[in-house]
């Protein structure tokens, strides 16, 4: 497991020159269609005679549609080839795109600037499967949450800071400096592009489908392949309709309903962006270095608070001259509307990078472009029927606040929609909360549990708790086998079924029960998965390890796997354990205290004997066998 911290990525050239690339073009992605929409809205009667409002929603369809025409190609071309050399060929035809926006700026030419802004639009979408395809390709899986998260802070500042530097560039309105700047960028762009080194290709073989309809089909097709890859492109599409949604209300909330000057659409817009950034780092600490979905439903609730609350901190009262940025600070509601516009994107970020890793994680190197690309195709929908969503609410007389309002409450639906069909997402969330909140867990051994095929996880059984402080301390999904009394325990009950427990009793308390457990056990091990069984049958009466069951012997005969070792310590005199008795045992106790997991040696299944394996597992513990 990773300890360095995500911004030594920063010094290595496996991902430094990329990251220079990625940031850059979205830099300049927004200084030219920023600058276009600014100069076109205050400057319009010499370069077109279409509104301003018209013309900015027709440059922000112009920029989106290439994704959803191009994206079918883009992914197949990302499989196809090394994706440094697709990179470079992007950032060749950005400087050619500049160019071109160059003479249209000069010529006061609306239709060319449109042409370019298309172009674009389809710069970024080339761009996208190459950039998602190459992290997993240059990086460890336990470098992929860093990773990605540098990726989204730096795609994020260079959004906000190309929205500052066209406002300045409008501002100024010397074309010169504005073709002059976006050439410039460009040119950068390539150049950090040139010193990516270069990539094996994913699929070689693939032929490339020029049928634009076909190859989109194709990818949206790979991408539904896998189910849980296929709902977390959902989640990240969502947070792209949020966040649209969101964004496009802060120019007139500002303006018409706090009454705010520029500076202030500009402070929220940095606030915004500042909490995407700090919320994507945040992820690799709050993981642990590794892939923590159990942060997604975190960020998805913080969406819904900070979103719900934006419309209740909305002042009651409007102030009777335009606020600048210090005086909306001062004004009542005005620090707790900044401060939700920040958390939201803080939500944001703990909600969108875990799903960027986990996509990642699960799609085979051979489709990954593809599958990005399809995830392009659902962003792009999900934007464009935000736009449209936003557009009807306001046409309805609905108010800014409400539409804030109504983001939050979708969000909840949304998020309650997703979860259910992946309860795996909060039962890691209630285990990374086990491991972060109640207890300090430390793991030992963690690289003798195998990354792929199957094994039979044996642990002692101390609290009630001990499933989700596992499902904390190992990356890969496990079934666990409890006693079915305890499966069976109101509330927790839920729990167990989410996390797709299997309940086992002995042959004289429930024999079908039994033999269903043994055959679901089986079925798992068959299927290449991650089994734990507590061979003691029941929760310890006095925090000792009692004797193993022969049950796990039976399955071993049928599916001779590797048998990890695994030793729990410090959940014994918690709540969640037998030490107690009567309405005692329910008071809080060691809570944030030392758990210790410490995962031994594999063994063969040929070798494992009872008394060997309780004596391996109590040496575990820190004991005399």
């Amino acid at each position: 497991m990773a300890t360095q911290s995500q911004f030594q990525l920063l010094r290595e050239r496996r991902f430094l020159p990329f990251f220079g690339a990625q940031a850059l073009g979205a830099f300049n992605d927004n200084v030219y269609k920023n600058t276009l929409v600014i100069i076109a809205t205050y400057h319009a009667s010499t370069y077109t005679s279409i509104a301003p409002g018209t013309l900015t929603m027709l440059a922000g369809g112009l920029f989106i549609l290439p994704f959803v025409l191009f994206s079918g190609l883009a992914g197949q071309l990302a499989d196809r080839y090394d994706k440094t050399r697709v990179l470079q060929a992007v950032k060749v035809f950005e400087i050619a795109i500049m160019t071109l926006a160059g003479f249209a700026f000069t010529l006061h030419s609306m239709p060319l600037l449109l042409g370019a802004l298309f172009l674009m639009g389809a710069h970024s979408t080339f761009f996208a499967p190459a950039k998602y395809g190459l992290l997993p390709q240059v990086l460890g899986e336990d470098e992929l949450i860093g990773g990605n998260a540098l990726l989204e802070m730096g795609t994020f500042v260079g959004i906000l800071t190309g929205m500052l530097l066209a406002g300045l560039l409008a501002k100024m309105g010397n074309l010169s400096i504005i073709n002059a700047t976006l050439l410039a960028i460009a040119a950068l762009g390539l150049g950090f592009s040139l010193a990516i080194p270069p990539l094996a290709p994913a699929a070689p073989g693939l032929r490339i489908d020029l049928n634009l309809w076909r190859s989109t089909m194709s990818n949206l097709a790979a991408a539904r392949a896998n189910r849980v890859v296929f709902l977390s492109i959902l989640g990240i599409s969502w947070f792209w309709f949020y966040g649209i949604l969101v964004l496009a209300q802060v120019p007139l909330y500002a303006k018409e309903v706090v009454h705010g000057a520029e500076d202030v659409v500009i402070l929220l817009l940095v606030g915004f962006s500042l909490g995407v950034g700090t919320g994507s780092l945040l992820c690799e600490r709050l993981s642990g270095h590794r892939i923590e979905i159990g942060l997604v439903p975190l960020g998805s609730l913080g969406l819904t608070l900070f979103g719900v609350d934006l419309y209740f901190a909305t002042p009651a009262t409007h102030p009777v001259a335009q606020l600048d940025w210090l005086a909306f600070l001062a004004y009542p509601g005005g620090l707790r509307v900044f401060a939700d516009v920040l958390l939201i994107g803080v939500s944001g970020g703990l909600y969108i990078v875990p799903l960027y890793a986990q996509m990642q994680r699960l799609t085979k190197p051979e489709v990954m472009s593809r599958v990005i690309s399809a995830n392009s195709i659902w962003n792009a929908i999900f934007m464009v029927v935000a736009s449209l969503f936003g557009g009807v609410l306001l046409g309805r007389g609905v108010s800014i606040p409400m539409v804030l309002l109504v983001c939050g409450l979708l969000n909840f639906a949304v998020a309650a929609f997703i979860y259910a069909r992946l309860p795996e997402f909060l039962l890691r969330f209630l285990a990374w909360a086990v491991a972060r909140v109640l207890y300090r867990i430390r793991v030992e051994g963690l690289q003798n549990v195998p990354e792929h095929g199957a094994a039979l996880v044996i642990c002692n059984h101390v609290s009630f708790a001990d499933a989700l402080v596992l499902s904390a301390a190992v990356h890969r999904p496990m079934r666990f086998v409890m006693e079915a009394a305890i499966f069976r325990i109101p509330v927790a009950n839920a729990i167990f079924r989410g996390m797709k427990a299997i309940p086992v009793a002995t042959a004289a308390e429930d024999p079908a029960v039994r033999e269903m457990a043994f055959a679901q056990v089986l079925e798992e091990l068959r299927r290449g998965e991650l089994v734990c069984i507590f061979p003691e049958g029941r929760l310890t009466a006095d925090g000792a390890i009692g004797e193993f069951r022969p049950g796990l012997l039976r399955i071993l005969r049928e599916a001779p796997v590797p048998v990890v070792p695994v030793a729990l310590s410090g959940l014994w005199g918690s709540s969640f354990s037998r030490r107690y008795r009567g309405l005692s045992r329910y008071l809080p106790r060691r809570l944030w205290a030392r758990i210790d997991v410490r995962v031994g040696a594999a063994l063969p299944a040929a070798e494992v004997a009872l008394p060997l394996l309780r004596a391996t597992v109590t040496a575990l513990r820190g004991e005399v066998p």
